[in-house]
């Protein structure tokens, strides 16, 4: 029975048959504002910094970009399964409609930020983690709302447009955040608040609990330490594993790197043995009994570690190479960077729906598969380019991989979410975000990982030959040439000519006149690293299109389209059009479990 509409609440309760669409509009608004939220921070970081009088690049200030820039993806990790197992015992639009009220006072927070200089750095660090708090309710909830309001015809077309507000918000995020940062940094933060004030309101007064909550559930306290503990560990770990240590270009072998991953990997593994003994766990491991429920979860995981750090390398690779060879300033080069992104998320949004409402008809694994196996075939196109290609063909793969990720996402949502029990929607939608998040951030340990091995390689002695051959004395060249890969990278990222940067008004002032002109041009630095870039950035692509290609056996090996019997009808599993089964749900089960 579903829940009526309390007094004073909007007038379509959960009876109506509009409430689906109420549902779909509301978590599709908070989905597209919680992505716009991970992305719009990257084309601002250089106006963010600038304004709270930081340089990144200064000793002890790395550690500032990075948190600003994946502290709120670690958090949103780190919490997702934790708020889909409280929202499976307290309610899953209660949590929801928490999680945009939050949401919105981090957005207020981070507006406001006072200070300036590190003690503005750490507010605002700490704002974007009151900001992720909320947006892991969101996260985790969203994918549970619709598939309870939506019935197994519909729920692939629904997840579908909820998946396209995620993607595209992630894309267009990097436009709103260089067209915001540009009039002021404070902009970016504020655009989230009327969004979150509306959508609080709006969530409270229309959407119902239509989930039944079952009695006497109890919280799994070490469960969830051990779990956010681990995990913590482990993505801080990677995230510093990053940054160069003593005089290696990575810190891998830092202690303390080290330290945090097998701390980690030692946490998760109490976790697991926790979550086998207690009657309650946070964690369902026995929906991995479910062959569609863990096929379709590995599959998302290996999709994102191949995609996530894609997003980051592209706009490194047209922020600090492509845009200033075509003439274009480098305190310009963040907000086009964006522009030059769109068509990733105009092929999400040509793709997504479609494939969403073909996968309620036919088998899903046709749109999941292909997906993956398209932007397999597209990271080894993008590894063909040039450091300096051509535009039309960079637009035309950014728009495959789009049309790719988007025949990818709904019909593998819709298939692990119909796979599992309706009373562990809250912690499924919660297991599968966190995988895929935690995917994004693993996998752009792996794109720097591999870059800055093949920038490292070859980088040195391009700058030290190109800056001799340019009028630098050899012992300033030199010392320029020991620069760290990852500091061109970040530099490059943030907007920086690096050269100008690095050069000292000294040196610059005993070169000639045309020799200091030409480098500090808008083309020197680029076209000095550009190989060396795209040795390392061509690696990284394999790399994922190896992922991709995994991916999409993951999913073809997932099964036919399968509708746990929890209240709802079976669908057939074979190819073709929906049909009731007249399978027994015994048997259905038995081919659908491991």
């Amino acid at each position: 029975m579903r829940a009526q509409a309390p007094v004073g609440r909007f007038t379509f309760g959960a009876d109506s048959p509009h409430y689906k669409w109420i549902a779909l509009s509301n978590t599709t608004l908070g989905m597209l504002m919680a992505s716009i939220n991970t992305s719009i921070v990257l084309i601002a970081l250089p106006s963010i910094f600038n304004g709270l009088h930081i340089d990144p690049l200064a000793a002890g200030n790395t550690s500032f970009l990075l948190w600003i820039l994946m502290g709120y993806m670690v958090v949103t990790s780190t919490l997702l399964v934790t708020v889909g197992r409280i929202s499976d015992m307290f309610g899953r639009v209660r949590m929801y409609n928490l999680g945009f009220a939050v949401f919105a006072l981090g957005s207020i927070l981070l507006f406001l930020t006072p200070s300036s200089g590190t003690a503005g750095g750490i507010e605002l660090i700490g704002f974007r983690v009151v900001q992720a708090v909320g947006a892991s309710c969101i996260f985790a909830n969203s994918a549970a709302i619709l598939t309870d309001a939506f019935p197994p015809r519909e729920r692939g077309f629904a997840l579908g447009l909820n998946q396209i507000a995620a993607v595209a918000g992630s894309v267009a995020g990097l436009v709103l955040g260089g067209l915001l940062a540009s009039v002021s940094w404070r902009l970016v933060f504020l655009v989230s608040v009327p969004v979150g004030v509306v959508g609080t309101l709006w969530a409270w007064m229309a959407l119902h609990e239509t989930a039944r909550i079952a009695r006497h559930q109890r919280l799994d306290p070490w469960g969830n330490l051990t779990f956010a503990a681990g995990l913590t560990l482990l993505l801080v770990g990677l995230t510093y594993g990053i940054l160069p240590y003593g005089s290696s270009p990575m810190g891998w072998h830092n202690p303390f790197v080290i330290a945090a991953l097998v701390g980690g990997v030692l946490m998760l593994a109490a976790f697991l043995g926790i979550e086998t003994r207690v009657p309650d766990p946070m964690f369902k491991l026995d929906l991995f009994r479910i062959r569609a429920f863990a096929a379709g979860n590995l599959a998302a995981w290996l999709g994102a570690t191949a995609r996530g750090g894609l997003q980051f390398m592209l706009i490194i690779w047209l922020q600090g190479i492509w845009l200033p060879m075509h003439g274009y300033a480098f305190d310009q080069t963040p907000l086009w960077a964006g522009i030059y992104m769109l068509p990733m998320m105009l092929g999400f949004l040509l793709s997504g729906p479609v494939s969403g409402f073909l996968s309620d008809r036919y088998d899903p694994r046709l749109f999941s598969t292909g997906g993956m196996l398209l932007t397999c075939v597209v990271f080894v196109l993008l590894a063909g380019l040039p450091a300096n290609f051509s535009y039309p063909m960079f637009a035309v793969l950014l728009l495959l991989i789009g049309c790719g990720m988007g025949l990818f996402a709904a019909p593998n949502t819709s298939s692990v979410m119909s796979a599992v029990p309706a009373e562990n929607r809250g912690v499924a939608s919660g297991m599968l975000a966190t995988l895929q998040n935690s995917g994004m951030l693993f996998s752009m340990a792996i794109f720097f990982s591999v870059l800055i091995v093949g920038l490292a390689a070859h980088l040195g002695s391009a700058l030290s030959t190109g800056l001799i051959h340019a009028g630098l004395p050899a012992s300033a060249a030199s010392r320029v040439a020991k620069l760290p890969p990852t500091a061109a990278l970040f530099s490059s990222f943030l907007g920086y000519n690096p050269l100008g940067h690095l050069l000292s008004p000294g040196i610059l002032n005993h070169l000639t006149p045309a020799a200091r002109t030409h480098l500090l041009s808008r083309r020197f630095f680029p076209t000095l690293i550009g190989a060396p870039f795209m040795d390392g950035l061509r690696y990284a692509f394999f790399v994922s299109a190896a992922m991709a290609f995994v991916a999409a056996i993951a999913s073809l090996l997932r099964g036919g389209r399968f509708i746990h019997p929890s209240g709802e009808r079976i669908l057939e599993v074979e190819p073709g059009p929906v049909q009731e089964s007249r399978e027994p749900v015994s048997a259905m089960n038995s081919r659908q479990t491991a």
